[in-house]
């Protein structure tokens, strides 16, 4: 069974690339994302549609269950806590400019996606730091 519940660099990349793909799809300020699709007044592919927001939804509903279960609310409050504070050295540093709306989205969306992908990994994460398990309860 090696490798099978291991946590590895390729894992992380992927939870974190679905996790921008999820966030990015769904709104993102370019014009090309779910919610511009759907503002359209183009009434042809519904059916399209509404299978790309079932599909979108489920991945929204898999992140932020496993985000909060794996974080609760003292957790996601540091995330976004340390997230921001990152963000506002990168800003203060001139790596990052923060001088538009747009790019404000662009970076908001982005450390959506940190956290998301921060809750995906972290039970693995912590188990790896700690050797502790999380176990989910189950109700009878």
């Amino acid at each position: 069974m090696a490798g099978t519940n291991e946590m590895t660099w390729f894992g992380i990349g992927i939870r974190f690339l679905i996790a921008l793909i999820i966030v990015f799809a769904t709104y993102n300020p370019s014009g090309y994302s779910f919610y511009d699709w759907l503002l359209q007044e183009n009434s042809a592919n519904i059916a399209f549609k509404i299978f790309i927001g079932v599909v979108l939804l489920i991945g929204w509903a898999i992140y932020i269950r496993a985000t909060r279960r794996s974080l609760g609310m003292i957790g996601i409050t540091l995330a976004i806590a340390f997230f921001a504070a990152l963000l506002w050295v990168l800003i203060d540093l001139n790596i990052i400019p923060a001088d538009t709306a747009t790019a404000i989205t662009y970076i908001a969306l982005f450390i959506l996606g940190c956290l998301l992908a921060t809750g995906m990994c972290w039970s693995h994460i912590r188990r790896r730091m700690t050797g502790q398990l999380d176990v989910d309860e189950i109700e009878s």
